[in-house]
């Protein structure tokens, strides 16, 4: 095996066809489809099925995407590792904690590891991040969750070793307009809610899957959009919404929104990775930064 016959693989389980790799690595189509053949040829294995539609790839072909990522890694990082280059963390955030927390885990690790550089990449839709995490694109994401695993909140994990550390705990309010009638209450309870109208977002959201824990079906469910949206619908009295408190703690402070005496359990600021990439030199010690 070659790493260009590697990079030449990756680049084919992406684009589905040898034309759209061609292109993509700007080499000739049977140069592709000729590294292909001789990585089959040296393995002894088919490693894609040829159809109309494109390259599938085989139970071999399955193995060997996940083989191919981890020495291309390995190689990256014996290349950054003998140049002297500084050593480069990938890190995936989830947008709505991107300009709260990030910041914080930044500067711890800036602090513990100063010669350390952190690309970061957002994103909207914690699968993605999750994705890229096991795929190996990212180091590590952070993401909110909660119990005892990754997708304790109620979404599937990607089928990794996955492991994780819980950095801090991230508050969630019960948030609605100053005139609700609830908002004087010394306690509210779930049953309190019967008839409400809950705003959300999509169900991939952690506040929703948040929601579906406490409230059950409680609520009446009524799609918003994004936090911001979720809180001025509710404070126009357009139903309740259940937030992060750092989100609306302007809002709150002000008397614009009322916090609904409910007993709503903390999510987490979680740092995920693979356990199986720890053997990568300084990389739980990079990531064990980012929490002290």
């Amino acid at each position: 095996m070659e790493l260009r016959q590697l990079r030449t693989f990756e680049a084919v389980v992406a684009h589905r066809t040898v034309t759209d790799a061609a292109g993509a690595l700007g080499l000739a189509p049977s140069s592709v489809s000729e590294q292909i053949r001789s990585l089959e040829a040296s393995l002894g294995v088919a490693l894609f099925d040829r159809g109309p539609k494109g390259m599938r790839l085989t139970p071999a072909g399955e193995r060997m995407r996940e083989w191919a990522g981890r020495l291309l890694r390995q190689a990256e990082q014996a290349r950054r590792d003998v140049a002297g280059e500084r050593p480069v963390l990938r890190l995936g955030a989830l947008e709505s904690i991107a300009a709260t927390h990030v910041p914080g885990v930044l500067a711890r690790l800036a602090a513990r590891r100063p010669g350390l550089r952190v690309d970061v990449r957002t994103d909207a839709a914690r699968d993605q991040l999750l994705g890229a995490v096991a795929a190996g694109d990212l180091e590590a994401a952070l993401l909110l969750d909660s119990g005892g695993g990754v997708g304790g909140l109620g979404f599937a994990a990607p089928a990794a070793p996955l492991d994780f550390l819980d950095l801090e705990p991230v508050p969630l309010a019960l948030i609605a307009a100053p005139d609700h009638p609830l908002a004087g209450a010394p306690r509210v309870t779930a049953a309190d809610l019967g008839g409400e109208r809950l705003l959300v977002n999509v169900p991939a959201c952690s506040f929703w899957l948040a929601g579906e824990r406490l409230l059950g079906d409680t609520v009446e469910r009524v799609r918003a959009g994004s936090v911001t949206v979720m809180s001025s619908w509710a404070q126009r009295g357009l139903g309740v919404a259940l937030v992060p408190a750092f989100a609306v703690r302007d809002r709150l402070d002000s008397g614009a929104l009322a916090r609904l005496p409910l007993d709503v359990p903390d999510l987490s600021l979680r740092l995920v990775w693979r356990a199986d990439r720890e053997a990568l030199p300084g990389l739980r010690e990079v990531l064990y930064a980012a929490a002290s």
